[in-house]
């Protein structure tokens, strides 16, 4: 009897313990943007429903990342550019290691804004300026890469934004450049353990101009027994195999009239077994994975002219919701893209942080600082509006019950931790 009460213990705990999520990576757990966790706060306001807030030095569009009692945060003050380890019981900054100096303004991001990820032992960061680290939780440096050292200077308009994707034993990072240089795209698979390079393969376009540059972040589909890892930008989406970086396929059109300024910020993601693909608001594309070749003919399955431009759509396997710059929102069918609703609209405002999807609501906040929630349903229904009043422009993370949002001045813990 006693071994059976200890089983189902331990059971008991790995439930609670698959519960509540950690936030390893900008988009979540499921690289994708949602929550499974229950009892997130609807409501707040800058002095109530805040279990803490913790000032920082300036702004970011890069996500706070959790994993259990540690927060990492890519921080630029000045020109010094570093990765903070935050205490959530403190709030308290454990450790600040430096990532290097360099940091600078472009329009309204500056060398921050790759969000870190991680695994729970280790954690790793990039920055604008090329250099990607690894660490261990105690802020130890395991090792040190500059990528702009190894492979040549980034050529975007905006500077380099893309954060990397943490995928098993590798790191895969994107550089989609061509406005401000001749230089070739290319994908690299970088070891987690040791930083080196697996393979580093070039991803040729057409795109002229503004148009090869671009600010996403690779996704990954699972398809059958196989991974492909899933790139966005330059005119085209590609599939890779993630052992070799061999492109498997890839789909053209997301710029239809090849216009020179048709730069891509918002990612890729991942639902109902399709690719759902943006580009600088027409078209949003869903492709069917598995092809081979150019797939623009087969695989894809539907395509809208209303997509995003910088916020990242979420989907919660029903419905694709779309929301643009100037808050505007759309629900489509994620196996048709039939328009369900929209176009709605939020708040007036500037929308640039991605939205994030629990318990059936969708969470999305403006550079004002204004968290709008509406009904992830097949009617449009604004939930609550919750105003921090600061400059933001980093996409929420959710765990534990709580929902963190960085601000220009205050990372704000919303609600009350739940274990």
């Amino acid at each position: 009897m006693r071994r059976v009460w200890v089983s189902m213990s331990l059971v008991m705990i790995l439930v609670a313990t698959l519960s509540a999520d950690n936030w390893p990576q900008w988009r979540g757990p499921q690289l994708n943007g949602i929550s499974t966790e229950k009892g997130l706060p609807l409501t707040w306001t800058v002095d109530s429903n805040v279990a803490w807030k913790l000032p920082l030095p300036e702004w970011s569009g890069a996500t706070p990342i959790v994993w259990g009692d540690s927060i990492f945060l890519n921080v630029a003050q000045g020109s010094a550019l570093s990765l903070w380890c935050v205490d959530r019981k403190g709030p308290t900054v454990l450790w600040k290691a430096p990532l290097g100096g360099g940091n600078h303004q472009e329009r309204k991001q500056n060398m921050s804004s790759p969000s870190p990820v991680t695994d729970g032992t280790r954690v790793y960061a990039m920055t604008g300026t090329g250099i990607l680290k690894g660490f261990d939780f105690k802020g130890n440096v395991l090792w040190s890469r500059d990528i702009q050292a190894d492979y040549g200077r980034f050529g975007l308009n905006w500077g380099y934004a893309s954060s990397p994707l943490l995928h098993e034993d590798a790191l895969f990072v994107q550089v989609l450049h061509g406005m401000k240089t001749n230089d070739p795209s290319y994908v690299l698979r970088i070891d987690k353990m040791t930083g080196k390079t697996v393979w580093k393969v070039e991803r040729p376009t057409d795109a002229i101009s503004e148009s090869p540059d671009a600010y996403t972040t690779p996704a990954v589909i699972q398809v059958g027994t196989a991974t492909e890892i899933v790139v966005s930008g330059g005119d085209i989406v590609t599939g890779h195999d993630p052992a070799s970086g061999k492109e498997l396929w890839r789909l053209e059109g997301l710029n239809p009239s090849n216009d020179p300024n048709y730069r891509i910020v918002a990612s890729p993601v991942v639902s109902a077994g399709l690719i759902i693909a943006p580009s600088r608001q027409n078209p949003i594309v869903a492709i069917r994975p598995g092809g081979r070749g150019d797939v623009t003919q087969s695989h894809k399955a539907w395509q809208f002219p209303r997509g995003p431009d910088v916020p990242s759509p979420v989907s919660d396997g029903t419905h694709v919701f779309i929301v643009n710059d100037n808050g505007v929102v759309y629900a489509l069918n994620v196996k048709t893209g039939a328009v369900v609703w929209g176009p709605s609209r939020l708040k007036a405002g500037t929308y640039s942080a991605s939205p994030i999807l629990a318990e059936g609501r969708v969470y999305v906040t403006n550079e004002d600082g204004l968290t709008s929630v509406f009904a992830a349903a097949p009617a449009f229904q604004v939930l609550a509006e919750n105003s921090l009043n600061d400059y933001t422009l980093s996409s929420p993370a959710v765990s534990e019950g709580q929902i963190f949002i960085r601000t220009a001045k205050h990372l704000f813990a919303i609600g009350a931790r739940q274990r």
